[in-house]
Parts: C-alpha cells; sequence; structure tokens
C-alpha cells in the first residue's frame, strides 16, 4: 500500500469504511508528518495531537458499540483536517492570526462550520494558519512564521486560508476546509498547486455569505484532486433525514442530491441537460479582464499566461467551445468594493486603542478608515456592487463557464507585501489576485485548477504552480467540478509530494 498521505482522501474514506484502516493509524501517520514538516511549511497555527488521538479513538469505540458513528455513505468518518485558525472549537485557542489575541482563553463552544465537520465524522489535526483577521490574500502574520508554497520554501503560501492549502500541498492533511471573502480559498490553491472551489452564495448553510457584509465571506473545500474537492463539499452540506440540506436562511442557491458533486467529479461528465453548444459541449468564455482594470496597473505574467494557455488548449481538447471574451468596464466597482470591504474591517470588535495598535498596519489601516466611512457611502457601495453583480451574472451566463488565469503572478516571495505602507500593500494584492473578489461580490462559483508549472530553479525544482479558475453560473458546482476533472485528467499535475 502507498503511503498513507499519498492516498486521496476518497480512498481513505474507503478504507476506513472497510476497516482496513482504522482512525488511530490515519491519525498518527498525519500527526507524524506534521511533526516533521510543519516547521518548514507553517501550515499550522496550534497543532492538537492528544484531542486528535482522543477523538480518533472515541470514533473507534462508538464504531465498535455499534452507536452509529460508524462510517456513512459520503461521511468523512475519521479522516483527518484542521480548523482555519479563525474559526472557534471549543477548549482549543483561537489565534485569528494576530498577536493581538495572544493569551485569549479558548472559546466555550465551537463556531458552526467545525459542528458540520465534526458530525461528519472528522478528526481535527489543529488550526491551520491564518493572516491577520483573514484581511491580506497571504499568510505573513507577525509574530509567527509564514505559511509556505511548498513547492519553493522561499515563497508565501497565499491567503488568507494559506495553512490550509500549504498542509494539503505538503501532504500533511488529505483535504482542508477554507473560507473566502476575496479570494481566499482560491489564492492560496492556485500558490499551492491544490484544488480550491469557493461556492455559490447560499450554497453552504455553515458559511454562506448571506452573514456577511455584502455576501462576501462563504466556506468551501481545498484538496489535491477534484474528487476529493467535492467529497469535502459534500460533507460541508449537512443533510435532513429526507435528504435536503438543512438550510437556516429563505435565500439559498440549487443544491443537488447527496453524492450528485463527487459523482460529477468522478464521471466528469457535464450534468444531463447542460451543455450551451450541445449535449455534453460546454460554451466557454476565455478572458483576462477583470474588475480591477484601470484602476490598478493589472498585467499578466508570461507564467499566468502559459496557464490559461494550457488550460484553454485542454478544454478545447475536451470538445468544448471556446470563446474569447471581454468583461464589461466597471469603474465603480474599485472604488466601492475598497468601501465595502474597509465597512467590514469596521466592525472587527476591538474598541480598546492598546490593542488596536497592536494590529499589523494593513488590517489597522483597514479598521480605522473603515470607521469613517460615512453610512450612506456604505449604503452606496452596496448599491453599486448589487448593480456590478447582476451585470457579472449576466455575462457569466451567456457561457457555461468562464476561465481566466488563478492568479496574475507566480507564487510572491516571502516579504513581498509592503509591510509598512498600507495602501501599496493593498495594491499589490489586486495586481496579484485580480480575478478573485469580483467574484465574491457576484457570489459566482470558482474553481481553481493547476495547468502549468514554470520551469525547475534551484529553490523550486520541481516548478513553480501556476493555473486557472474556472466561473460558472449560480449553483453552478456540478459543471465546474466535471471541467475541473477534465482538466485534472488532461494536465496531471506533479503527484510528488514536493517534501
Amino acid at each position: 500500500m502507498d503511503a498513507l498521505h499519498e492516498r486521496t482522501a476518497v480512498e481513505l474514506r474507503d478504507l476506513l469504511a472497510a476497516g482496513e484502516l482504522t482512525p488511530t493509524e490515519v491519525t498518527e501517520h498525519f500527526l507524524d508528518r506534521v511533526d516533521r514538516l510543519n516547521p518548514q511549511v507553517g501550515a499550522f497555527a496550534t497543532v492538537t495531537p492528544e484531542r486528535a488521538r482522543k477523538r480518533a479513538a472515541a470514533l473507534e469505540a462508538a464504531r465498535a458499540a455499534g452507536s452509529g458513528e460508524g462510517p456513512t455513505p459520503g461521511g468523512l468518518w475519521g479522516l483527518p483536517t484542521g480548523d482555519k485558525d479563525l474559526w472557534n472549537r471549543a477548549g482549543v485557542p483561537t489565534g485569528f492570526g494576530s498577536r493581538a489575541f495572544a493569551g485569549l482563553p479558548p472559546a466555550e463552544e465551537s463556531d458552526e462550520i467545525v459542528r458540520v465537520l465534526d458530525d461528519a465524522g472528522i478528526v481535527s489535526l489543529g488550526k491551520t494558519a491564518a493572516p491577520e483577521l483573514g484581511f491580506p490574500a497571504y499568510t505573513e502574520p507577525v509574530g509567527a512564521p509564514p505559511a509556505r508554497t511548498p513547492w519553493d520554501l522561499t515563497r508565501g503560501a497565499g491567503g488568507s486560508s494559506g495553512g490550509a492549502a500549504a498542509a494539503v500541498a505538503a501532504g500533511l492533511l488529505p483535504f482542508a476546509p477554507g473560507s473566502d471573502g476575496g479570494g481566499s480559498i482560491r489564492i492560496p490553491a492556485a500558490a499551492c498547486g491544490v484544488v480550491g472551489l469557493k461556492p455559490t452564495r447560499g450554497l453552504l448553510p455553515a458559511g454562506s455569505g448571506v452573514d456577511s457584509l455584502g455576501g462576501l465571506v462563504v466556506n468551501g473545500p481545498i484538496a489535491r484532486t477534484v474528487a476529493d474537492t467535492a467529497l469535502l463539499l459534500e460533507a460541508m452540506l449537512p443533510r435532513r433525514a429526507g435528504g435536503d440540506v438543512a438550510h437556516p436562511y429563505t435565500l439559498r442557491a440549487p443544491s443537488y442530491a447527496a453524492g450528485a458533486y463527487l459523482a460529477a467529479a468522478q464521471r466528469a461528465e457535464l450534468p444531463e441537460g447542460s451543455g450551451l453548444a450541445g449535449a455534453g459541449v460546454a460554451r466557454i468564455g476565455v478572458t483576462t479582464s477583470s474588475a480591477w482594470d484601470g484602476f490598478y496597473d493589472i498585467a499578466v505574467s508570461p507564467e499566468a499566461r502559459a496557464a490559461l494557455d494550457a488550460g484553454v488548449r485542454a478544454l478545447a481538447g475536451a470538445g468544448h467551445e471556446i470563446d474569447e471574451t471581454a468583461l464589461a468596464e466597471a469603474p465603480e466597482y474599485a472604488p466601492a468594493f475598497r468601501t465595502l470591504w474597509m465597512g467590514g474591517a469596521s466592525a472587527v470588535p476591538i474598541d480598546d486603542p492598546a490593542t488596536l495598535d497592536k494590529l499589523e498596519p494593513l488590517t489597522q489601516w483597514l479598521i480605522r478608515t473603515g470607521r469613517t466611512v460615512p453610512a450612506r457611502q456604505l449604503a452606496e457601495a452596496v448599491r453599486t456592487l448589487t448593480g456590478f453583480e447582476r451585470s457579472l451574472v449576466a455575462q457569466v451566463g451567456a457561457y457555461d463557464a468562464v476561465v481566466t488565469p488563478a492568479l496574475a503572478l507566480t507564487p510572491r516571495p516571502i516579504g513581498w507585501y509592503d509591510a509598512e505602507d498600507p495602501e501599496r500593500n493593498f495594491e499589490q494584492q489586486c495586481q496579484y489576485t485580480p480575478w478573485t473578489s469580483m467574484l465574491n461580490v457576484a457570489g459566482l462559483p470558482a474553481i481553481t485548477v493547476p495547468t502549468h508549472w514554470t520551469e525547475p530553479t534551484a529553490d523550486a525544482p520541481a516548478g513553480l504552480p501556476m493555473g486557472v479558475q474556472i466561473i460558472g453560473r449560480p449553483g453552478g458546482e456540478l459543471t465546474l467540478l466535471a471541467l475541473a476533472a477534465q482538466l485534472e485528467s488532461a494536465l496531471p499535475g506533479s503527484r510528488a509530494f514536493p517534501l
């Protein structure tokens, strides 16, 4: 048998369900890798080995007792993962990626997403690293090790789910959940050469986006393979006895029967009845234009262009119809998004000036500027972005999917972002990730997939991963998973682990 970390999450699930592996065996294997490799990668902010061992043993005991806590179809029984360090787990400190929160007592109650994954049967190994309060697109918190892409330890893993993506890419976890308010799943997944899915706003009950300002922040899965991504997505959709998803809001995205997402990824076929260019044939738009064009100087690097070209060739080779397109100009987007982003930061529950002074310059700038924004300006920004949402949904709706580069540049060197000038720092983030935040504004689903590896260097002997982002219509996850699986099959990435 291959080493356990070389197995896919789907394979591990099946071995656990068949009794060929135990949760303890799997937990110990991954804890050993975390112990050996996390100091290099910086994927975990906190490791909780004894809690993980107790959890694994409890799952085994419950199964032996026949209490109904054993494997279930589509469940994650016995599979290890981590909680993003922006989420509370009862009894475990949450650092929020900030020195300002050091020493705070653990929460007494777990957040909803943590409870959902616990109910699916996971074993948490600890907290995956995040940047301060989740705002930056890189994970280099002051006072803690940076999260690094395992393909080149001189470069960052991206953010804000940088620890989660680095852990998956380094084989410290088979998959990991993240959250995405402006690209925070897709950016690190692309920087680490793995798959990251931002679901449609309203799809997931825990982290739907409905309860965040502007509907920006949703939760979603990160994994090495498209099928593993779908498996984790399935578990993030808790279902009632009748099979329907247990939504707490009236606003929700279309969802499908249990197992449909994994089946779409494994079959790599478009959903029945879809395909604007014919049965099973997608009409795919391709663009490098973004909502930040004209506000910041956005340039597509040769590596990003090579990744886009490789992905488009593979999709064309699969028989899909490819159309070059351009997004409608939206000069109102950038100032409105900045206002909304700062408005969200203004609500961070820090009122003590001394604590606020402990925050990093970027975070202080966002919070302090946000607290000077008049209510009318914020309301106007929300209205402007709602209009942008309607426009972008209509533009994407002319296709089955739209493809962009995942990132405009190669994974950025550690320390590349301006640590003193927050305005410049924000600009750098947009230049690195110009195609992500607009999809949070529009609530559209998107998935990033590696499609290209740069030439090897001394620091990156296997090359650096670059990829594409596939954007779907509202509720279009089945189509995205199928197209991503086709890319994965046509353009197999490096299967060897870099560490």
